[in-house]
């Protein structure tokens, strides 16, 4: 990876982890150097992720783990026949080309594989000639000369961004249970009139997902309304967006962890306790928002009639003028709800307002709803909810809304009906944050030097994370509180007027 090295260990590696080393292998003197790993997560459910520095220069890309000795670092001699043995393990060189997940597609209408990579360079935003690509299936690892055991072959049906829609092997076909250790990846065909002449395929990391597995309810009772969102490091923020959005109606969560190293399950883990019913999704893969939200809505259509894809600094907003009757509880689940059976509608569109600093310098204490009330005042994107099941079969996405099955198209809501307040640009010691590492698909590091008229971008401040002058009072065109008020109207508590997102829930 761009930063780190991954590892992807075949079983689930329980505590304590906190004596694991890494192993690095020195091509010259034949010695190894260790070195503690930098973090361990699960995997689908029964595998693991290990996140090592990067090999040092001249040693090996093969990364073995070991277990810690006596707590002994450094420099270690093996033996050469050992050392030669320890190499023999799979490799992917680059993170920029590779096949990273294929997920069943599997239900009354459709049997296919969803396979997702990295180096078919598409086009962004445009479908691609799927006639194009055929996904090859093992049930070995995929060697040098891209050859593996039992290897079968089938056409493509779909392709946009970083997925692949291909048919299924007959065999699988017959036997979807058996299908979890078998190897995916996706090629180009070559001409067709020359014996030979297709692309090699990717590299792959990917075995084939059932998502039927995390099904938790069946078709006829699925979740109303479900929400969806990749974040890094927002752990100090999810409990305010969760609390208050549940309030709203939303029932179950789905959270793309993209490398996070902060109190993110333990957040979690709290929150599931009062019947949140959160399930938090290890997403290593970077720059690959748009994947990762394909991802998601393959998971959800199986739970869920309705997904929302937003962030964590977003919320959703009913405002209201005096005499008119307040937003309640559920609300947003019963706007949704309206829409389920609608032959026309399969996407509902909101407006965002972005919001600034507000003239604060810290993080405010009762959350962002609360502490930031100043903004642009024309309204930035939008933001999307989806019928998962009505999707194109590209499941082809801007991040912000999906392309749609022939025959449905979204609604536009009025802003006098609903808006999603964007907490776009918060205090600097928060904001900085984002010079470092981010989700977005275009725009991960802001310090490198690209994409830099991306609408990510905060515009004016260029690739140093030095704080602007007067940055508190900037993005500040029109004072509005009527989320702050609605919030502590209807979440403070009577006494100490504290809220719910302030404090422990234990």
């Amino acid at each position: 990876m761009p930063d780190h090295l991954m590892l992807i260990v075949s079983t689930k590696l329980t505590p304590p982890v906190d004596n694991l080393d890494c192993v690095y292998y020195d091509l010259v003197l034949e010695q190894v150097v260790l070195k503690p790993v930098l973090s361990v997560d699960e995997y689908h459910q029964f595998k693991s992720i290990v996140r090592c520095h990067l090999p040092p220069l001249n040693f090996s890309a093969s990364v073995n783990l070991r277990g810690r000795q006596r707590g002994r670092l450094g420099n270690v001699v093996v033996e050469r026949r050992d050392w030669l043995l320890r190499l023999n393990q799979s490799v992917v060189p680059s993170w920029d080309r590779v096949v990273y997940e294929a997920v069943l597609d599997w239900n009354a209408h459709t049997r296919n594989v969803v396979v997702f990579a990295k180096g078919l360079n598409l086009k962004p935003h445009r479908e691609a000639d799927a006639r194009k690509f055929r996904c090859h299936f093992s049930l070995t690892d995929f060697d040098q000369h891209h050859r593996g055991l039992f290897v079968l072959t089938t056409q493509a049906i779909a392709a946009a961004q970083e997925t692949v829609r291909c048919l299924l092997p007959r065999s699988i076909l017959n036997n979807p249970d058996k299908a979890k250790d078998i190897r995916v990846t996706v090629g180009r065909r070559g001409d067709g009139n020359v014996e030979g002449a297709d692309d090699a395929p990717l590299p792959s990391i990917a075995k084939l997902q059932n998502v039927n597995s995390h099904q938790g309810k069946s078709n006829t009772g699925k979740y109303e309304l479900c929400a969806c969102t990749m974040l890094w490091n927002q752990a100090s923020f999810l409990r305010e967006w969760i609390i208050y959005h549940a309030w709203l109606g939303i029932e179950r969560w789905f959270i793309y962890d993209n490398n996070s190293d902060d109190e993110l399950q333990e957040v979690i883990d709290e929150l599931n306790l009062h019947d949140y019913n959160i399930t938090r999704h290890a997403w290593p893969w970077v720059k690959t928002q748009e994947a990762g939200f394909s991802h998601c809505a393959l998971r959800a259509k199986h739970e869920c009639k309705w997904l929302g894809l937003f962030d964590v600094d977003e919320f959703f907003y009913f405002p209201h003028d005096r005499g008119q009757d307040i937003p309640g509880p559920n609300s947003l689940r019963a706007l949704v709800m309206n829409y389920t059976d609608s032959p026309t509608y399969a996407e509902i569109r909101t407006v965002c307002h972005s919001y600034g600093p507000s003239g604060l310098t810290s993080s405010p204490s009762q959350g962002v709803t609360v502490g930031y009330t100043c903004r642009l005042e024309a309204p930035e994107r939008h933001k999307s909810i989806v019928r998962p099941e009505l999707l194109h079969t590209t499941l082809l996405n801007a991040v912000h809304h999906f392309r749609l099955q022939d025959g449905y198209r979204y609604l536009d809501l009025p802003e006098s009906k609903a808006i999603v307040n964007h907490y776009k640009y918060q205090a600097w010691d928060t904001f900085k944050a984002k010079f470092f590492r981010r989700v977005s698909t275009y725009v991960t590091n802001w310090q490198d030097d690209q994409n830099k008229g991306s609408k990510d971008r905060a515009p004016g401040l260029g690739t140093e994370a030095i704080e602007p002058h007067n940055w508190r009072l900037q993005f500040c065109e029109v004072w509005d509180t009527g989320l702050k008020d609605f919030v502590m109207a209807n979440f403070a508590d009577s006494a100490s007027g504290f809220l719910p997102w302030e404090r422990s829930l234990a």
